[in-house]
């Protein structure tokens, strides 16, 4: 059995807080939200835990992340543990790590996939530090990854940041793949011969090179709501998938299919695209071709 502390008991923090125990763990949670938190402040929070201890954080990334590595620096003691599995970005973990370690505490970083379902499915982790503290955590990272050889559920990615980084990759992965996904579906509906689009991306969930997790969501999504109408095709970005194609072009590596796919959720936000405007207007200069008016 190992003690944890947890700061933040979101969608993710809290389903984490709960598998964590099922296995046996004891875990002492803070959040801002009076109705899910154990901890009244983190102060209490670190007060409660016994040394040497281990703090997890799953805030969100940025400010919020920093502020609450500060705090915890001058809140913990030489020989604690602190881990941050929210989504930061990889180059704020070297500056997070400098700070603790100027102070004896340890550091890690976790990259965590799995959303809401990581709960019963367990969570894919990827682990960026020193080796040492990889393993005095790991307890908590088996208890947190699916049922099944650890290697298929778990990764010590590298140093400092390594874990992040491959997370953002991961993303990137993630964002390609529901692009074709989501183009793939649009062209079924487009098409005057498929009668049943529902049926057949269900069809595609065994035997087929796309079977996957996102394809069953998809499927899932579809048995909901069998045309996709209930939702606006309205996309936001978590911020990953731009880190990558920063990482892409800084490598001079190709990503056409990633940068297509942040694009696409780009163009999902304008209700009126200016750059199709643009597109109407200039056909209508060169060649006279129709055009909508605004409003008409």
């Amino acid at each position: 059995m190992v003690q944890l502390g947890l700061v933040g008991l979101g969608r993710m923090g809290f389903n984490m807080r709960e598998r964590l125990r099922a296995a046996g763990h004891e875990v002492v949670g803070y959040d801002r939200n009076p109705e899910v938190t154990d901890a009244t402040s983190l102060e209490d929070l670190a007060s409660t835990l016994d040394a040497p201890r281990i703090v997890w954080i799953m805030v969100p990334a940025g400010d919020p992340t920093r502020q609450t590595v500060v705090e915890l620096g001058n809140l913990l003691g030489e020989g604690d543990l602190v881990i941050d599995g929210g989504n930061s970005k990889f180059t704020d973990d070297k500056l997070n790590a400098e700070l603790l370690a100027a102070k004896g505490i340890g550091y890690l970083d976790v990259g965590v996939s799995g959303g809401i379902w990581g709960k019963d499915n367990g969570y894919g982790l990827m682990v960026g530090g020193e080796a040492a503290n990889v393993e005095r955590a790991m307890p908590i990272f088996d208890a947190l990854r699916p049922d099944g050889p650890r290697e298929e559920g778990f990764s010590h990615a590298g140093s400092i940041g390594s874990g992040h980084y491959a997370k953002m990759i991961h993303n990137g992965i993630e964002y390609g793949m529901m692009q074709a996904f989501a183009e793939g579906f649009e062209l079924l509906e487009a098409s005057e011969i498929v009668e049943n689009v529902p049926e057949v991306i269900k069809g595609w969930q065994r035997g087929t090179v796309v079977r996957s997790w996102l394809l069953d969501l998809l499927v899932r999504a579809l048995d909901e709501d069998p045309e996709l109408d209930d939702l606006e095709g309205y996309v936001e970005d978590s911020g990953e998938g731009r880190w990558t194609l920063e990482e892409a072009i800084e490598h001079a590596v190709p990503a056409p299919v990633i940068s297509a796919a942040l694009f696409a959720r780009f163009a999902s936000r304008q209700e009126q695209s200016p750059a199709m405007r643009a597109v109407a207007a200039l056909r209508q200069q060169f060649g006279g071709h129709a055009v909508k008016k605004a409003g008409g």
